[in-house]
């Protein structure tokens, strides 16, 4: 039996849990300091970021649906924006990771996933639309926007943050 990797293994997992806390923790920051435009038909989610970070770890698919879902406590729409948001979320950052997962150019996975992202935004369109009586294609349109504009800015900051930074570890 080798002692060394038993005796590193609790110092490991207070890492790597202290690494998912941080980037939940970073998400609801972001998002409630950002609230006027994180909620509602026309929203641009600066802390939608952090779903790249998911692509060089897969310890961050849940931290960012754990922020996720924290942050959505503050929505107007919490009742349903909670567990829809956090199940959406979590099973959109698993498919990214699948698509993209032979694809070599972080560039590359970064555009895949900000369509990917964009495109499930019909999620929180169809929360509007039961909520608000809002249009339906119209919301989405507006949100899927707003999401590809906030991935966009996002990925050329996690972009640049990992050629400082080696967000894989």
């Amino acid at each position: 039996m080798n002692t060394s990797i038993v005796k590193d293994s609790p110092r490991t997992s207070v890492r790597e849990l202290t690494k998912v806390a941080l980037v939940a923790a970073l998400y609801v920051a972001v998002t409630v300091l950002l609230s006027v435009i994180s909620f509602g038909a026309v929203q641009l989610r600066l802390s939608e970021m952090f779903n790249y970070l998911a692509l060089y770890n897969k310890r961050y698919v849940v931290a960012v649906t754990l922020g996720v879902v924290l942050a959505n406590f503050m929505s107007p729409t919490w009742i349903l924006d909670v567990p829809i948001g956090g199940i959406a979320t979590f099973l959109v950052l698993i498919l990214c990771r699948m698509v993209t997962k032979n694809i070599k150019q972080d560039s590359w996975k970064m555009v895949i996933t900000a369509v990917i992202f964009a495109l499930s935004m019909f999620t929180v369109a169809g929360q509007l639309t039961i909520l608000y009586d809002l249009p339906f294609w119209a919301t989405w349109f507006t949100v899927g926007v707003g999401e590809l504009l906030s991935m966009t800015v996002g990925g050329v900051t996690i972009y640049l943050l990992n050629k400082k930074i080696d967000l894989s570890k």
